[in-house]
């Protein structure tokens, strides 16, 4: 037993000294890296202030002194200048004082403080871009007939190539009635016309060309209304001032390109105009009605947003046209369904909120002419809802039919008031009957 508690005894001496051995290298470790640390630190603080202590003794170092010689020389110099030493100095402040402003000229024109060129170029071409002229009417009333004479296949041709023939069969008026109905006349019109041809004898007695081709002109100009007023109510000596016009038909139509066709087209009869881009339903509408009036110098009122209330920027629409004594205020329409009640109801806001700050004189139904009868249910309805008062036809060239203009001046009791020839800025006229008829008997 003792010698067994002799051995614990000298186990536990071993323990405690290799603790004492390893927490005195435990501190020697420590104290040597805190060492380093110190002097490490101390070794950058003497090299940051090493720069410093050879500026503050550039600067404190005394000039060297002159010999006598120079002391002498210096002295000899500063006396016979004593006399002038006031001119320089009055010279050079002046010249400081000179100098100024000319400097804060420059730092007035320089890029960090004034706008770059590039940025000043496009506000300086928009002033001074000048206004294109438009095509007066007697030049647009001749490309309407040239157009139409050179259509693809005019109905009146065709009618009058059946008309020429020596004897005229059952067969030969069942064609000729139904070249007026695909040439979109209405089924309706087309009977009439066709019953006016076999009641008039000189188609029966006279087979002269001349003949038959003025009685066929007489008969369509009879039916398309020579004697009707079709004169916008803005070119009337008696017009309102100024004279509103709004534009109404479905999308597609080119409702808002004949807004900017129109404009041009007053223009060029010295008018002043005004465009309310009411549409704010179409994504880019108002921007495409700002191009058309900036290139004839016409102001667009519009909205700042996308989807504000249409009627809201008619009355605004309104109010700028009465400010600048415009003579015509177009206001252009969102494209509407005329299935949609609720739309169409939109449509008679803006005339009654229009109508509060000035009359409505002119709604005009712009009409896609290649539509056909189609075009016929959206005319109906939208002389219901908001009471058409004329009808703009669009694409009323080559690729047209032109029946459509006897159809919906029958169907709606109102003229068809202009027309539209292509794709040009120009190709927008008054309808003019007479021309119309000789274009499509191919005159």
């Amino acid at each position: 037993m003792p010698s067994q508690a002799l051995i614990w005894i000298i186990v536990a001496a071993v323990v405690v000294i290799a603790a004492v051995v390893c927490l005195v290298v435990w501190n020697s470790k420590k104290s040597r890296a805190q060492k380093s640390q110190s002097e490490e630190s101390q070794s950058e603080k003497v090299q940051s202030e090493k720069p410093r202590a050879e500026k503050s003794q550039s600067k404190e170092s005394p000039a060297p002194q002159p010999s006598g010689a120079q002391q002498i020389a210096s002295q000899d110099a500063a006396a016979a200048g004593s006399a002038e030493s006031a001119e320089p100095a009055i010279g050079s402040s002046a010249e400081t004082s000179a100098e100024e402003p000319a400097k804060a000229a420059e730092s007035a024109e320089s890029p960090e403080s004034a706008e770059s060129p590039e940025s000043q170029e496009p506000a300086a071409t928009a002033a001074v871009k000048p206004a294109e002229s438009p095509e007066g009417k007697e030049s647009r009333l001749t490309r309407l007939r040239s157009r139409l004479s050179k259509s693809a296949n005019p109905f009146g041709k065709a009618l009058f190539n059946i008309l020429t023939k020596d004897n005229l069969s059952e067969a030969d008026w069942e064609d000729i009635e139904d070249t007026l109905i695909l040439a979109d006349v209405g089924a309706e019109t087309s009977a009439q016309i066709v019953d006016d041809l076999r009641a008039d004898a000189r188609v029966h007695s006279n087979k002269d060309a001349s003949e038959v081709r003025a009685t066929l002109r007489r008969m369509l100009l009879e039916q398309v209304g020579e004697d009707t007023d079709r004169s916008l109510a803005a070119e009337r000596a008696d017009a309102h001032k100024p004279s509103v016009i709004i534009m109404v038909g479905v999308n597609g139509t080119g409702k808002t390109t004949t807004a900017g066709k129109l404009a041009r087209l007053f223009v060029a009869e010295g008018k002043s105009v005004v465009l309310g881009a009411a549409d704010t339903f179409r994504a880019a509408a108002a921007d495409q009605l700002e191009t058309w009036g900036s290139h004839v110098g016409v102001p667009v009122v519009r909205a700042d947003h996308d989807g504000a209330d249409p009627a809201s920027v008619a009355f605004d629409a309104a109010q700028k046209a009465v400010d600048s004594q415009a003579d015509v205020l177009i206001i252009d329409t969102a494209g509407r369904l005329q299935n949609k009640a609720n739309l169409m109801d939109e449509l008679g806001k803006i005339r009654r909120v229009v109508e509060k700050k000035l009359p409505v004189d002119e709604v005009l139904l712009v009409l896609d002419a290649t539509t056909g009868q189609n075009g016929m249910v959206q005319a109906r309805v939208f002389s219901e809802a908001i009471g058409v008062t004329g009808v703009a036809l669009t694409k009323l060239d080559g690729s047209a039919k032109g029946g459509i203009v006897i159809c919906v001046q029958k169907e709606l009791g109102v003229p068809v008031k202009l027309v539209g020839l292509g794709e040009g800025p120009d190709d927008l006229a008054p309808f003019d009957p007479a021309g119309f008829v000789d274009g499509i008997l191919g005159d």
